[in-house]
């Protein structure tokens, strides 16, 4: 199996929405680190997994859509508690909406909230 990663660091804003958060339920900024990890079990032609620059390309245009923006105020948090764990999940679909990347079977989103925590979403394509 070969695997790609690619990590990008943001902030974003957010406020939990759970039963008594303390004082994550007031507005707040993270620095996120997002790794995004591309497998599959075969290369291309050119001997690429997926060609780098095209999976740089897809993850920026995601940070962009979270990049200085409050998470709850998005379509995609409508309703929903903005955990980290959501996050993930969300910026995984994100990505994979803007990747073309045939031999990729699986998708992991890693995302670092601060220096001692974080959550991933995993998925198959």
């Amino acid at each position: 199996m070969y695997e790609v990663c690619v990590s990008r660091t943001f902030v974003a804003q957010h406020f939990l929405t759970v039963p008594n958060p303390g004082a994550e339920g007031d507005l707040h900024s993270h620095r996120y680190e997002v790794e995004l990890r591309l497998r599959g079990e075969s290369l291309n032609e050119f001997g690429y997994l997926v060609d780098i620059d095209d999976v740089r390309a897809s993850l920026d245009e995601t940070v962009t859509r979270y990049r200085d923006e409050t998470l709850n105020d998005l379509p995609e948090f409508e309703g929903d508690n903005p955990s980290v764990e959501r996050f993930a999940r969300e910026f995984c679909a994100r990505t994979l909406d803007t990747l073309d990347a045939p031999g990729v079977s699986e998708l992991t989103v890693r995302m670092h909230e601060g220096d001692d925590a974080w959550a991933a979403f995993e998925r198959t394509v």
